[in-house]
């Protein structure tokens, strides 16, 4: 029988024996809940990688959001405008607070919020701005942080996907107010689930300790100044966490040579017009969190070219539905940008294990699914 090659998934951690060691530490420490050593240790290597003062480790990323919010003061009666081209729980930790999210359409140039439909968008009822680095890319920050400055209005990075991208030289997550990160499995680095808020803000980097523990006071047990939330990271996580810090700037360097192969290996589909690459501005730095391409040809869906790809030994993933169009949030709007780039796009395996040859298979497996 003919050997079958091993599947390629989209992604998948890459985990070895410091994680191990250290989640053996803190069981053996008996700190395996929301204290312990590798908590404070986690929140401080990674406010320095951010190039932020302060880090609130949490429960995981849509969790960082929500509490990035709360701590804004945003609530009922207020709008937020958040990119319609992202996953859906962007809008959801919105909607956790009461407020309103409104829709800004992506730019086809970068695939990010588009800064001018941004700023068409903002009414009296505006608090908050939360820009989405969107697939590893950064969005371009100064414009959307001038329409925030000019509006009085906050500004929560959804740097989710973004781990270290750098937009005009600075890393994403210390821009605006508070970064918001995520750790799960697939991300650049992984706490299995966790989420991480990044601030420069002392008092807001308070407001947010406090509301991550029930809105207890920190000087006085069981003493609950507010209504918090119950979004603590836990110990065990933050051991996983402290190991992966120490392989970030590798990943990173990885996901961008990842990116590169495919560059090379799909140009012949690209020069044909048949496919977009996964663009990167000239201002950017992006992360490639996933190596993402618009397909051009429309005798094939992408859903079709998905399950090709599947016989092939190949997973893969669509781009996200825009927001705007799922049924909690569909008021019959269009984001005529947002939808095309969501109708064509495609995320190809982008997981730091992958070799080349992985690569090279996988742009195979596309080139002959693509085929009529």
């Amino acid at each position: 029988m003919p050997v079958v090659p091993p599947r390629i998934p989209v992604a998948a951690p890459v985990l070895g024996e410091e994680e191990l060691a250290n989640v053996v530490e803190a069981v053996r420490s008996g700190w395996i809940s929301s204290l312990g050593a590798f908590i404070a240790r986690f929140e401080t290597e990674f406010a320095a990688f951010c190039g932020a003062s302060h880090a609130v480790a949490v429960s995981n990323g849509t969790a960082a959001m929500h509490l990035a919010l709360a701590a804004a003061g945003i609530g009922p009666g207020d709008e937020v405008l958040v990119p319609t081209l992202t996953f859906v729980a962007t809008a959801n930790a919105v909607r956790y607070t009461g407020a309103t999210p409104v829709f800004v359409d992506a730019e086809s140039a970068t695939w990010q919020m588009d800064p001018r439909d941004l700023a068409a968008r903002v009414t009296p009822r505006a608090r908050a701005i939360v820009p989405v680095h969107l697939y590893g890319h950064p969005c371009d920050m100064e414009p959307i942080l001038a329409t925030a400055k000019r509006h009085g209005l906050a500004v929560i990075e959804d740097a989710a996907e973004a781990h270290g991208a750098r937009c005009r030289g600075r890393r994403v997550g210390a821009l605006g107010d508070v970064g918001c990160f995520s750790f799960y499995g697939n991300k650049i680095i992984t706490t299995g689930e966790g989420g991480m808020c990044v601030t420069n803000d002392a008092s807001l980097a308070d407001r947010l300790r406090l509301l991550r523990d029930h809105g207890m006071d920190p000087k006085r047990p069981y003493w609950h100044e507010l209504i918090g939330f119950n979004y603590r990271m836990t110990n065990l996580q933050a051991a996983i966490g402290v190991a992966q810090m120490t392989r970030i700037e590798g990943f990173i360097t990885k996901k961008r040579e990842l990116a590169r192969w495919y560059a090379e290996a799909l140009a012949p589909l690209a020069a044909a017009g048949r496919l977009t690459l996964h663009p990167e501005a000239a201002w950017a730095e992006s992360v490639f969190w996933m190596n993402s391409v618009l397909l051009a040809d429309v005798r094939a869906s992408v859903d079709e070219v998905r399950a090709r790809l599947l016989d092939r030994g190949i997973d893969s993933r669509p781009f996200f539905h825009p927001s705007h169009t799922l049924p909690p949030y569909a008021a019959g709007e269009r984001r005529p940008v947002a939808e095309a780039l969501a109708a064509r796009g495609l995320n190809l395996p982008s997981g730091v294990g992958l070799t080349r040859d992985d690569v090279a298979r996988v742009a195979a497996a596309l080139i002959d699914a693509l085929e009529p």
